[in-house]
């Protein structure tokens, strides 16, 4: 099976089941917004030792926001609500509410679960918070140096997908990183997803568990490294010297397969790249399945 000249493997990428919170984060422009959006999402590549896994998905025009400012979207996910739940007070709270001009509402309005962040949050003002509708919604200002600070008093949390996954092998290391970044791009366009490794691109791969040192949970996936072909039972090519893999979570397993349709179709059409496989571990990461070739 080939794409663009291509071969796709004939494998799938393995999936499992998250809570997922998306938050709006508003300011006096999309640079303050992004960057409060990118210092809340930090440390949240992998759940394999991040306390969550978090990403940037995209601007919302400010007719679209509560209080009518430019906007950007990001998702914090993981499986327990709890531990979610502790994040949403964590990271709204140091990155969110110390950022200049920022305020932070929730991307979920209809989500029949709820959180109640906004209200545990509003506690900083010490008794000087008062309670406001801001678009419609119930809300907080709790008074900081620059003016009022404002988070929604809930936020929703829908059951989400993470791990969707495609691996980009190249004859070079130039050529695999051209269509990785090329393969974000793509995905970038596609709502309701997060790539939430560092720009996107995963350089270290790893597979569920470990052969030697088994205190691990996860350590390197050494089949799909270039520099042990010939010394192991290897699964790169001949011809191929570099690979990217590529990690989308989102709030639908619809919104991943668009997402890696997307990011497989831009990254094919990148010379130098000999094939696209995706990440399997029998099971052990869990119970959702996407085979390339049904994005075909």
């Amino acid at each position: 099976m080939k794409l663009n000249g291509v071969e796709i493997e004939d494998t799938f990428a393995e999936l499992f089941d998250v809570k997922v919170a998306r938050i709006l984060v508003t300011a006096y422009d999309y640079e303050l917004a992004e960057i409060a959006a990118r210092e809340a999402t930090g440390f949240g590549t992998s759940i394999i030792m991040c306390p969550a896994e978090a990403g940037v998905e995209g601007k919302a025009r400010p007719e679209e926001t509560p209080d009518g400012r430019p906007g950007v979207y990001i998702q914090i996910c993981h499986p327990s609500k709890r531990t979610l739940e502790q994040q949403l007070v964590a990271r709204i709270g140091q990155c969110i509410l110390t950022a200049p001009t920022a305020n932070a509402f929730d991307g979920l309005p209809d989500a029949e679960e709820r959180v109640d962040t906004g209200n545990k949050l509003r506690y900083f003002g010490d008794g000087f918070e008062k309670q406001v509708e801001i678009g419609g919604r119930k809300a907080w200002a709790i008074p900081i140096m620059e003016g009022d600070f404002i988070v929604e008093n809930d936020f929703g949390v829908v059951e989400g997908i993470a791990g969707g996954n495609f691996f980009i092998m190249g004859e070079n290391q130039p050529a695999a990183l051209l269509a990785a970044k090329a393969a974000v791009d793509a995905i970038s366009n596609v709502e309701h997803v997060i790539t939430p490794f560092p720009g996107g691109i995963v350089a270290s791969g790893s597979k569920v568990g470990a052969k030697k040192y088994k205190f691990l949970k996860a350590t390197t996936n050494e089949r799909f490294a270039p520099t042990l072909k010939g010394r192991i039972e290897s699964d790169v090519p001949e011809n191929v010297n570099a690979i990217y893999e590529i990690v989308i979570n989102g709030l639908s397993i619809e919104a991943v397969k668009k997402a890696m349709k997307a990011g497989i179709s831009a990254a094919t059409k990148v010379p130098g790249i000999v094939k696209i496989s995706a990440g399997n571990y029998g099971g052990k990461l869990g119970k959702h399945a996407i085979y390339l070739r049904e994005l075909l």
